[in-house]
């Protein structure tokens, strides 16, 4: 156990972003104190064996919260909208983490958010994030909001490139010049990482964060330079998507029509190593089975 006074608390670590967050700080030196539900999970005991702390704790306990942020400098805090209570059950969560690390007097607070969360977007789980932030500048923390744009590991999902025929198509409700913000989920936990680094630089501040800028046939052409093979580009229509799922239209929507705003050349002066999505794709995906 450690004495608490650099202690950065993580909640969400045995997910993709916490736990970029989480093994970003312990590959950096510092004291990561991960809270989980349980312990004895696979995800949890990666985190302990990667050098974390572990703390059981509930998100929708106030008692257990306060337990796991006794004498900790900061706190990273992200949490889903994909739990049994969706959106307002990320809202709640958020909120109650943050009045955790008020009454815990942190010296530091980080929260991933989402590009967009302030914009009005009318996508119920941009606009779940963009409460919480707000229920954070209500309490007076010091806090920096990271604000993520499009995951790249959403394409080693249904967005990605799928085999029709035989050929790679990947097809988007997007405009071929619609050019799509996008970061990698270790990305962000580098920048986590830079903020608590660097509190001075980051305290009190908003920052969307992305680490490439394509369109789609340019997505394609990446995807196709890692296959080996052609990667047909289409614009799936979003009456479609909408058919089968109205919040992923909005977002689409949205994206094709205001989208993400991250000052990329402002992000690559600070980190130039951030990934694009040819370095992610070639290390982390693979094209389906022919």
């Amino acid at each position: 156990m450690t004495d608490g006074t650099d202690v950065v608390v993580v909640f969400g670590g045995t997910g993709r972003q916490g736990g970029a967050v989480a093994r970003e700080l312990l590959r950096r030196g510092r004291t990561v104190r991960a809270v989980v539900r349980d312990p004895s999970s696979d995800g949890a005991r990666s985190l302990a064996g990667a050098g974390a702390e572990l703390a059981t704790g509930d998100m929708d306990d106030a008692a257990s919260l306060d337990a796991a942020l006794r004498g900790a400098y900061g706190v990273y805090s992200v949490q889903t909208f994909t739990g049994p209570d969706g959106p307002e059950g990320e809202v709640r969560q958020g909120g109650l983490v943050a009045e955790a690390a008020a009454r815990a007097g942190v010296s530091q607070f980080v929260y991933g958010s989402v590009g967009g969360a302030e914009r009005g977007s009318g996508v119920a789980h941009f606009e779940s994030k963009g409460r919480v932030e707000r229920r954070i500048e209500a309490l007076g923390l010091p806090a920096t909001i990271l604000r993520p744009v499009f995951f790249m590991e959403n394409f080693q999902g249904p967005l990605g490139p799928a085999r029709r025929d035989g050929a790679l198509v990947l097809a988007l409700p997007l405009r071929p010049t619609t050019a799509l913000q996008m970061i990698a989920v270790a990305d962000v936990g580098v920048l986590a990482a830079d903020a608590f680094d660097d509190p001075a630089g980051h305290l009190d501040r908003r920052i969307e964060i992305a680490g490439d800028e394509l369109t789609g046939p340019r997505m394609a052409e990446v995807f196709a330079e890692v296959a080996g093979e052609p990667v047909r580009w289409e614009t799936t229509p979003v009456e479609d998507v909408r058919a089968r799922d109205e919040e992923s239209a909005t977002m689409f929507t949205w994206f094709d029509t205001r989208g993400y705003a991250a000052d990329l050349p402002a992000l690559r002066a600070q980190r130039p190593e951030l990934r694009t999505l040819a370095v992610w794709a070639r290390d982390n995906w693979a094209p389906p089975g022919r």
